[in-house]
């Protein structure tokens, strides 16, 4: 059995055979999206769009966008391309305003979706024999079956324990050797924690290879769990709307940015502001295009995720930049445009503090209060002035590198609600 999984050949084809491919699939899935989907029928005639009018890659500017809200206008059911009797699974996102958003899937799209779910991990730098620990959430959610499936397709061996439950995951994990674990970041750093708490050595543990996704995570939060873990840490990239995990992946021997898998997915970078493209290596809002999906086609879809495309580099296909915030996660505190992700990366510079905290924003009279909840790390105590020093030295950094004041409160180790799946970086308390 050869130490890896062979390449797909689209992965290392030259830039004009996968642009040549793109288009092919692009002309198809908008003229599959306007022939069977009222809803984007409606909405290209109103722009002035048809699918005849894409001649070259760049006339996917002409189309109109899609967001979360034409999936909540036409909930259930309403986006889908196929009768309801080819859905062969259903997933749903939460939803902020009592609607999740709804995804079908054919028994293509299944195909196609465990298929780059596996070239996901095999670019992450799984080997033939590897043992999968799936720590995803199971069900509606995307994560665990996605992770699941993906696993399955390159043969290796699944255990799909889903999220929660953490002290028997330190169990298994102990138990059974797996070789991979598929978790959001910051619930890994929870696994991490029971470790310590039992008294066992995470570093010593069976793992070799973390794949992280679901949430934005920096490169602080990747050098924090590798040095925790004794494992390397990767970034996949996916979506509901668009797919799932598995829309773009890093690989192991570059680990500079996801690889986006330009064979299915179009993507583009545009203002988020003005919705207009901008250049490759420009920062911007990602925007995805299906070139292939049956069920749900998706149509320059804003995912609201911040980034910038940069040139291929283990891969043909084009990177992204490492996501590490999203438009709709930005706070303005007293005018000034700050991330979870830049405060999330001073706590990781400073010793004495753990990467477990949360922003919370209330008001002070008219004005925006921004306090910084931190837990210390575990065995070192509050009382003390090096918890005074470093919460003072927090707010001194926020204020003098992000621009906003605010408060920083240290609290002792395992105070903050941990999340088995997306943390929850920010509670908004103002008045709307």
């Amino acid at each position: 059995m050869s130490s890896r999984f062979p390449l797909d050949p689209i992965e290392t084809a030259s830039v004009d055979a996968l642009r040549a491919l793109q288009l092919e699939r692009l002309r198809w899935s908008l003229s599959h999206a306007y022939e069977n989907v009222a809803h984007y029928r409606r909405k290209f005639d109103d722009a002035g769009a048809h699918p005849s009018d894409l001649r070259t890659l760049s006339d996917l500017a002409k189309f109109p966008f899609t967001t979360k809200a034409d999936l909540r206008d036409t909930y259930p059911f309403g986006m889908f391309a196929v009768p309801r009797e080819r859905i062969v699974r259903i997933h749903a996102s939460s939803g902020t305003t009592g609607k999740p958003t709804v995804v079908g899937y054919t028994a293509k799209d299944i195909d196609t979706w465990a298929n780059l779910a596996a070239r996901s991990i095999r670019a992450a730098g799984a080997r033939p024999g590897d043992m999968v620990h799936v720590s995803y959430g199971y069900g509606l959610f995307t994560g665990g079956l996605g992770a699941h499936y993906g696993a399955e397709r390159l043969g290796l061996t699944v255990v799909p324990f889903g999220g929660g439950q953490t002290e028997k995951q330190v169990q298994l994990i102990t138990d059974f050797r797996p070789d991979i674990i598929m978790v959001t970041p910051s619930y890994m750093l929870a696994i991490a924690d029971e470790f310590d708490r039992q008294g066992l050595d995470p570093i010593a543990s069976s793992l070799r290879l973390g794949i992280f996704g679901a949430e934005p995570w920096t490169n602080e939060m990747r050098r924090e769990i590798e040095a925790r873990m004794g494992i390397d840490a990767v970034d996949i990239y996916g979506l509901s709307e668009v797919m799932g995990p598995g829309v773009a992946n890093e690989c192991l021997e570059t680990k500079d940015g996801p690889t986006i898998w330009e064979d299915h997915f179009y993507p583009e970078i545009v203002n988020p502001e003005t919705g207009e493209p901008v250049a490759d290596g420009e920062q911007g809002e990602l925007v995805f295009t299906s070139l292939t999906k049956e069920a749900l086609p998706i149509v320059r879809y804003r995912t609201r995720d911040l980034t910038r495309l940069l040139p291929g580099t283990a891969r043909t296909m084009r990177r992204m930049q490492k996501i590490t915030g999203r438009s709709d996660d930005m706070m303005i505190i007293r005018g000034v445009n700050v991330f979870p992700s830049q405060i999330e990366e001073l706590i990781l510079q400073r010793p004495l503090l753990a990467p477990h905290y949360v922003c919370e924003i209330d008001k002070d009279g008219p004005l925006d209060r921004l306090t910084v909840r931190v837990e210390l790390k575990a065995g070192e105590h509050t009382d003390g002035s090096a918890a005074a020093g470093a919460s003072a030295a927090l707010e001194h950094a926020i204020k003098s590198l992000i621009g906003v004041s605010c408060r920083v409160k240290v609290e002792p180790a395992n105070t903050i609600e941990r999340s088995v799946g997306k943390a929850r970086r920010v509670l908004d308390r103002r008045p709307r």
